[in-house]
């Protein structure tokens, strides 16, 4: 699984895997204990997490989310000690740690709590989506040399 395989639902709370595309949307399941399927039409705010960029205010404008939920488990390896009730001022400040060059002005508190717990559901059940694309450049690479 990959960050262009999870998705977001306005209005849902959560994170949905995309099972299959249908002809006017897409069936997608939960990505909690109760693995619900549903399908959402075209009409749904659906948006892949491989998608999703943080605002900064370097000259690039933005940091996608993969790398900087990579970033995230590269430091804290599962464990934030941080959930989305977690005090707004160390929400900033985790994310300022990880981020330096995060858009204050841009990013608020609502989408930092966003990120705290997407990361904290994917690091629990998913953590191969932070470990697959070492393996795949670790392939390219053995590829290449051949």
């Amino acid at each position: 699984m990959n960050f262009n395989e999870i998705a977001t639902v306005s209005g849902k709370g959560g994170l949905f895997s995309i099972v299959s595309p249908t002809r006017g949307g897409m069936i997608l399941e939960t990505m909690d204990d109760k693995k619900k399927k549903m399908v959402v039409n075209m009409n749904a705010k659906v948006s892949v997490l491989g998608e999703i960029s943080i605002y900064t205010t370097d000259s690039e404008g933005s940091k996608p989310l993969e790398d900087v939920m990579k970033a995230i488990h590269a430091e804290y390896e599962g464990d934030t000690g941080l959930t989305g009730s977690s005090d707004p001022e160390e929400l900033k400040s985790f994310l300022k740690s990880v981020l330096p060059t995060y858009d204050e002005d841009q990013v608020y508190v609502s989408d930092i709590k966003k990120l705290v717990n997407w990361y904290n559901l994917l690091s629990a059940g998913y953590p191969e989506v932070f470990e697959e694309q070492k393996e795949e450049e670790a392939e390219a690479e053995t590829s290449e040399e051949k």
